[in-house]
């Protein structure tokens, strides 16, 4: 059998081809030969993860190692609209009707007192009440109960349980989730959605729980299969918001549902992207891929590591330096189309496609080495907001996405600890720890970030475990010197329902970040090192520009789905559009 490499140079196109046999007399100088070529850059040809001429098509078919390639899928697209008649008018699969435990009360005779549900019961000759009462469904939050029942113009009839009262997005959104699933088990096709006590409902929250409930709907039927050998179409097709409002205001709420869903179902594909499907040049491919799509209001600059080298961002380049696979600098520009700019805004991603945490190797089941191709959420939390914006595309507001995308890995050529590093501020770097690399590569982007103007920056990252040993899995944690950035963010992410919570920056705490030979070690230990890790993010943002850090790494993976949550893009775009005129 006979072995051939393909590989260039790094400063060349021309391409070296070796054959070598599998005989054991030559199978030592095969290898002697695979070292010397293994240090040329490996070529590889690429086709985007993200196809779609503003549709939902997903494929990757580059040569990627374990001959991997990406099913090709096209996600389904759900025609929402609302409606102002009878709920037992309504016909269709199934009528799924949103219900307190308040609702769920009943009279001396075990009838209904709601009267939306007094009204389906009548039509249903008491069935709801008896079948309710049997399956002891009592309204609690996570109950739904799916019932087929003669009598309505809907073949099933759905409960779905709110709790004790609905007031948070993230409810709506359970809503949404739940309905999504009873489609998918029935197999419908067409869903109308019903609050049994919309009338304690203003008209703004009507339209504001009628988005989130279509948000939940979209991300409940999405299902990753492109790695699976098999998988199934959900068959729904429409869903119709009965006694939630019509018209324009209904409608902008629902596509913008909509457009910032598909730009969290971007963001998960990529954080579960295999990291030897999804390199800096495959993701600095699918930004340059965002620029097309809407190229009416952004552009793409990808900058190469001799450009990074010429802007002298030694701290991220530190970061590539033992990678095959080479840094890309990842700069998209969203510009409004017309009208003047009033605000310029930056959002940064932490975008490590794979981190093996370099010499300081991430060992022990607490640091999931297997499970670190989550490094890249920030960058994909970025992205996902940049499709999100190309497509609602919010006037007055200039944004800069910017991505250091890279991997941390393991060779003769990377940084070792103990090494003095230099950021592109002039600012010096004794690397201690080479797996607290996501900062170095984040210093150098903030940097980069002023560099374009903006007035306010928001970085995103998975940073630190610190965060997660702090806050738990359930919320990221925040950080800013801007009591106003701070409000602002907050209200963002208080609509889009993802729980974040502010942090201290104890500027006391930079004791422990002080080095002996050079500015600032990249590590100050354990304690309080998620606010250290902050602290030294700091360093790299100029004083004229309000900035704030998220730290996501205890939200960007769902353990128990085993799947990317998307975390960070509904927030993100709810602050520029905030920032918009």
């Amino acid at each position: 059998m006979a072995v051939t490499l393909v590989t260039s140079c790094a400063s060349s196109s021309r391409f070296h081809f070796r054959s070598f046999s599998s005989s054991p007399s030559s199978l030592s100088s095969c290898f002697v030969r695979f070292q010397l070529l293994s240090r040329l850059r490996v070529s590889f040809a690429i086709t985007p993860l993200y196809c779609s001429s503003k549709a939902t098509a997903h494929t990757i078919a580059h040569a990627t190692l374990g001959l991997t390639q990406a099913n090709s899928v096209d996600h389904p697209k759900i025609s929402f609209s609302g409606k102002e008649i009878d709920v037992t008018e309504w016909k269709g699969d199934i009528l799924a009707v949103g219900v307190t435990e308040k609702d769920m009360a009943k009279d001396a005779n075990s009838k209904f007192e709601n009267p939306i549900l007094k009204k389906l019961d009548a039509h249903l000759g008491g069935l709801l009440a008896d079948v309710s009462a049997e399956e002891d469904f009592s309204g609690k939050p996570g109950q739904s109960t799916v019932l087929r029942l003669p009598g309505l113009g809907s073949k099933r009839v759905g409960l779905i349980g709110l709790g004790k009262s609905a007031s948070t997005p993230s409810a709506f959104q359970s809503l949404g989730e739940a309905v999504a699933a009873a489609a998918k088990a029935s197999q419908a096709s067409s869903v109308a959605v019903v609050l049994a006590s919309s009338e304690s409902f203003s008209d703004e929250s009507k339209l504001s729980s009628a988005s989130d409930i279509a948000s939940g709907t979209v991300l409940g039927l999405f299902e990753d299969s492109r790695y699976k050998s098999e998988s199934k179409k959900p068959s729904l097709k429409s869903v119709v918001f009965i006694g939630f409002g019509t018209g324009p205001e209904l409608e902008n709420k629902l596509k913008y549902a909509e457009h910032v869903s598909y730009g969290v179902i971007f963001t998960k594909e990529l954080v579960n992207s295999p990291a030897n499907v999804l390199s800096p040049a495959v993701l600095a491919e699918e930004a340059s891929n965002l620029a097309s799509m809407y190229s009416n209001v952004m552009t793409a600059n990808i900058l190469k590591e001799e450009q990074c080298k010429e802007l002298k961002m030694g701290s991220y380049l530190a970061v590539a330096a033992a990678s095959a696979n080479p840094p890309h600098f990842i700069h998209l520009i969203y510009k409004p189309s017309s009208g003047p700019v009033k605000t310029k805004l930056a959002l940064v991603g932490k975008g490590l496609t794979f981190d093996s945490g370099g010499y300081n190797i991430k060992i022990g089941p607490e640091l999931i080495i297997e499970l670190m191709k989550i490094d890249v959420g920030g960058s994909a939390a970025v992205l996902g907001a940049a499709k999100a914006i190309g497509e609602i595309k919010p006037p007055g507001v200039e944004v800069h996405f910017i991505v250091a995308a890279c991997e941390n890995m393991i060779s003769g050529t990377g940084m070792r600890p103990g090494d003095v590093i230099t950021a592109s501020n002039g600012k010096t770097i004794e690397v201690n720890d080479t797996d607290s690399e996501g900062r170095l590569t984040l210093a150098d982007a903030l940097v980069y970030a002023c560099n374009q103007g903006v007035d306010k920056i928001v970085d995103i990252a998975t940073l630190t475990g610190e965060i997660i040993v702090a806050l738990g899995p359930s919320m990221a944690g925040m950080y800013t010197a801007s009591d106003e950035l701070a409000k602002e963010v907050i209200a963002a992410s208080q609509r889009s329902g993802e729980k974040l919570w502010r942090m201290p920056m104890e500027e006391s705490y930079w004791e422990m970040m002080k080095s002996g030979v050079a500015d600032m070690v990249n590590f100050g230990g354990r304690a309080g090192g998620s606010i250290t890790a902050a602290l030294f993010l700091k360093r790299f943002v100029s004083e004229n520009v309000e900035w704030l850090h998220i730290d996501m790494a205890g939200r960007v993976w769902n353990e128990k789905k085993k799947a990317a949550t998307g975390f960070g893009v509904a927030t993100l775009v709810e602050w520029v559009q905030n920032n918009s005129s």
